[in-house]
C-alpha cells in the first residue's frame, strides 16, 4: 500500500510540464475555434447537411493520412514533428482569419481551411501519444493522461469555448485572430520542449538494431499488426462503430442549440461549457476510479453512460436539462478517453505506437466523416433525430460491447 501511494506521489517531470504546457496553449485556440466555427457556418447556411459536411472534412484527414503519418511519427524526431504540425495550424488558422476580417469567407473556404486543419492535427495528436509514453514511467500513464484531459478543458472548453461565443457576438473576426494567436503560441511552447524524440528501436535477441525499412512496409506492418492482435483488433473495432454514431449526434448541434433551445449565439460556448465541467470531474476521478473498481469495469460503465446521456439528451425539453446531462455525459466520456489511451499506451509497444496509432486511427476517426453525414442527414427529418437515434444506437452497441471489454482486464493487469 505505502508504495502504491509513494507512485502516486511521484512528480510527472519537467519535461512532460512544457509538453503540457504547449497542450494547454493548444486546447485554449482549440475552444475559440469549437465555438466560433459552427456559429460562422451556422452563419454562412442554415442546411444541416452542409454543416455536418463541415464536420465531416475536418475527420477526413484521419481516413487519409493517419497510416502513412503513423509510420512517419515512428522514424522521425516526434517533438519536431509536433512543431511542424503546430506551423500548418499556425498557417491554415491565419489564411481563415484572413477571410474573415475582408469579408470574402464562404463555405468553401471554410472547407479547405477545416481539411488543412484537420490534416495537421493528425500528425500533431499521433505525435502527441507517441510522445508520452516517452516521457513517462508506464506506472504515470494514466495520470499523466488525466492531467492533460483536465488541463485540455479547462482551458478549452471552461475558457476558449465561453470567451469564444461573447467574441464572436462583438466582431465576429475576434476569436478567430485570438485562436491564431493560441496556435502560435503553442508552436513556441513546443519547440522549448529539449531533447530528441525519435523512437526507440527494439533490439533483437543479438542485442542488434533491427534492419531499416520502407515507409511503405512500415504502413503494411501497422495493417498487419493490428490485424493479428486480436484483442487489440476487437477494442479498435468496437470503438469505431460507437465512435461513428457519437459523430453523428454532433455535426449539427449548432443548429440543434440555436433552433430547437433557443440558445443565443452568445451563450452557446456556455452551454458548451457544461461538458466541459463534466470532462473535469471524469478525469479528476478516472485514475481513482480505475484503481477502485479496475480499469476495464470503469471504462464499460463509462462508454455506455455517454450514448445513454446522449439518447436521453435528444429529448432535452429545454437548455436546463440538456446542460445537467451534459455534465453526466462528460463525467463520463472523460473517463473513458483517459483510460482508453492508457490502455493503448500499455498493450502497444512505444517503438511501434505511431504506426499502430495510426493503423487505429484511419478505423475510428476515418469512418466518423461518414458518421457526422449520416448526422446531417437524420437532422434534415428532424433536429432532435441525430441524438436520439444516433445515440440510442451508441448506446447500444456500448451495452453488447462490455462482457468484452471487461475481458480486456488481463491485458493490463
Amino acid at each position: 500500500m505505502g508504495t502504491k501511494e509513494r507512485v502516486k506521489l511521484e512528480p510527472l517531470g519537467a519535461t512532460f510540464n512544457k509538453l503540457w504546457s504547449a497542450t494547454l496553449a493548444s486546447h485554449l485556440a482549440d475552444g475559440l475555434f469549437k465555438t466560433a466555427v459552427p456559429l460562422l457556418a451556422a452563419t454562412l447556411t442554415h442546411d444541416p447537411v452542409i454543416i455536418a459536411a463541415l464536420s465531416a472534412i475536418v475527420m477526413l484527414p484521419w481516413l487519409l493520412f493517419a497510416i502513412p503519418i503513423g509510420s512517419l511519427v515512428d522514424r522521425v524526431d516526434r517533438r519536431k514533428a509536433m512543431g511542424v504540425a503546430n506551423s500548418i495550424r499556425f498557417a491554415a488558422s491565419a489564411i481563415l482569419t484572413l477571410t474573415i476580417v475582408t469579408g470574402v469567407v464562404n463555405v468553401p473556404i471554410l472547407y479547405v481551411i477545416a481539411f488543412v486543419i484537420g490534416a495537421a492535427d493528425v500528425l500533431y495528436d499521433t505525435t502527441a501519444q507517441a510522445l508520452l509514453p516517452q516521457m513517462l514511467k508506464p506506472q504515470l500513464l494514466e495520470r499523466g493522461n488525466s492531467r492533460l484531459q483536465i488541463g485540455a478543458t479547462m482551458v478549452g472548453e471552461m475558457v476558449g469555448s465561453p470567451i469564444s461565443g461573447i467574441l464572436y457576438v462583438v466582431a465576429i473576426g475576434l476569436p478567430f485572430i485570438s485562436g491564431t494567436l493560441g496556435v502560435l503560441l503553442a508552436a513556441i511552447l513546443v519547440a522549448l520542449i529539449p531533447g530528441s524524440y525519435k523512437r526507440i528501436l527494439a533490439l533483437d535477441e543479438n542485442g542488434n538494431e533491427p534492419a531499416k525499412t520502407t515507409l511503405i512496409a512500415d504502413m503494411k506492418f501497422g495493417i498487419k499488426y493490428l490485424y493479428e492482435d486480436k484483442n487489440l483488433l476487437k477494442l479498435v473495432l468496437f470503438t469505431t462503430t460507437v465512435g461513428f454514431w457519437f459523430s453523428a449526434t454532433g455535426s449539427t448541434m449548432v443548429l440543434f442549440m440555436l433552433n430547437e433551445l433557443n440558445v443565443a449565439p452568445s451563450l452557446f460556448g456556455f452551454v458548451l461549457l457544461s461538458g466541459a465541467v463534466g470532462n473535469i470531474i471524469g478525469s479528476t476521478i478516472a485514475p481513482r476510479l480505475s484503481g477502485r473498481f479496475g480499469r476495464m469495469n470503469t471504462m464499460a460503465i463509462a462508454i455506455f453512460m455517454s450514448g445513454f446521456v446522449m439518447t436521453i439528451g435528444g429529448f432535452s425539453p429545454n437548455v436546463w436539462v440538456w446542460i445537467a446531462l451534459a455534465i453526466i455525459g462528460g463525467v463520463a466520456m472523460a473517463q473513458w478517453n483517459i483510460l482508453l489511451m492508457s490502455t493503448y499506451h500499455q498493450i502497444i509497444p512505444n517503438e511501434l505506437f505511431g504506426r499502430i496509432h495510426g493503423t487505429r486511427r484511419t478505423l475510428v476517426w476515418g469512418l466518423m466523416p461518414i458518421g457526422s453525414m449520416a448526422g446531417g442527414l437524420l437532422a434534415t427529418i428532424d433536429l432532435r433525430a441525430p441524438m436520439i437515434i444516433g445515440g440510442g444506437l451508441a448506446t447500444l452497441i456500448a451495452l453488447l460491447g462490455i462482457p468484452f471489454v471487461r475481458s480486456l482486464s488481463r491485458l493490463v493487469g
